[in-house]
């Protein structure tokens, strides 16, 4: 394995928290406290091992970490209210609320209840807008993770044509945004392109997020192409479970320049900039506390 051409997403989301621990650092210097809060409901094993390694990682960083589990009996009513305390409680800067939820919940309700300024996960609508219209808001963790690996390894990306393969709100279409952003040529492959490989065959960059367990092999790669691949998808092989990606990484090593692997690719890189935005949500937060108040002594005198 060439290891040259590996995308080291351990390494990246370390020089990434190394950056969030100082930044912490600095803002507790001036009474600023940066603090997470997680919300799970039910006992869904995959969303319990997440939830343990965000709060790890806050920990680590040095932000709160506020954890509320709630059992899958919980009613939206009541979610919703948890919600709305968050909101209003200037002690708690960023609302993470694991996915899935149970099925009696509305999930787009719910995402929209948290306010857009505590949003860490980028998926309200006021931040889905700001992030099509280029503006400076909080934006979806994974895309920004592949964002900041792309950058790292290609360097400056205008002008390069990048195809994303899926569209799903979560990683699809914020990424398609965000590579539109840094002035790619940006496709977007789904269950209804034509010739999707063709599409593919094209791309300088490609972004594997489809949930398929390696559908992209080398096939559908231009030589010398650098590849993020998304997907986690676990898969019996040789009488064991492992997780693989949506890329056929055997396959598609010779032909690419660059690629991320599966373990240890774009995921690490989802919680470490998870922590970076609830850092920069605290920063606005104490900013927006700071000129409201000198607002109101000038109000006063």
């Amino acid at each position: 394995m060439s290891t040259s051409k590996l995308i080291d997403g351990k390494a990246a989301s370390a020089r990434v928290l190394k950056q969030v621990r100082d930044e912490v650092a600095r803002l507790s210097a001036d009474g600023v406290f940066p603090a997470l809060a997680v919300i799970l409901v039910g006992q869904d094993p995959a969303s319990q091992v997440y939830v343990r390694n965000k709060i790890l990682r806050a920990e680590e960083a040095g932000i709160k970490s506020l954890e509320y589990r709630l059992s899958a009996e919980t009613s939206q009513g009541e979610l919703l209210q948890l919600i709305a305390d968050l909101n209003a409680d200037n002690a708690v800067n960023g609302i993470l609320l694991q996915l899935p939820l149970p099925e009696h919940i509305e999930e787009a309700r719910a995402l929209q209840a948290i306010a857009p300024g505590k949003d860490v996960d980028g998926f309200h609508s006021e931040n889905v807008g700001g992030l099509s219209q280029g503006r400076d808001v909080l934006t979806p963790c994974t895309p920004s993770g592949c964002m900041q690996l792309l950058e790292e390894a290609c360097g400056d990306l205008s002008g390069k044509h990048a195809v994303v393969i899926g569209r799903s709100n979560i990683v699809g279409k914020p990424m398609a945004a965000l590579l539109l952003r840094a002035h790619c040529s940006v496709t977007v492959v789904h269950s209804r392109s034509v010739d999707a490989k063709a599409l593919c065959r094209q791309a300088d960059i490609v972004v594997a997020a489809v949930g398929r367990p390696r559908m992209i092999d080398a096939s559908w790669l231009k030589p010398g192409a650098v590849v993020i691949d998304v997907g986690i998808n676990r898969i019996e092989e040789d009488g064991r479970s492992k997780l693989v990606g949506d890329v056929d990484f055997n396959s598609a090593l010779p032909q690419v320049s660059a690629i991320t692997p599966v373990p240890g690719g774009v995921g690490p890189m989802t919680i470490a900039i998870l922590m970076k935005n609830t850092v920069t949500a605290a920063v606005q937060q104490a900013h927006a506390q700071r000129v409201s108040s000198e607002a109101a002594c000038l109000s006063i005198s």
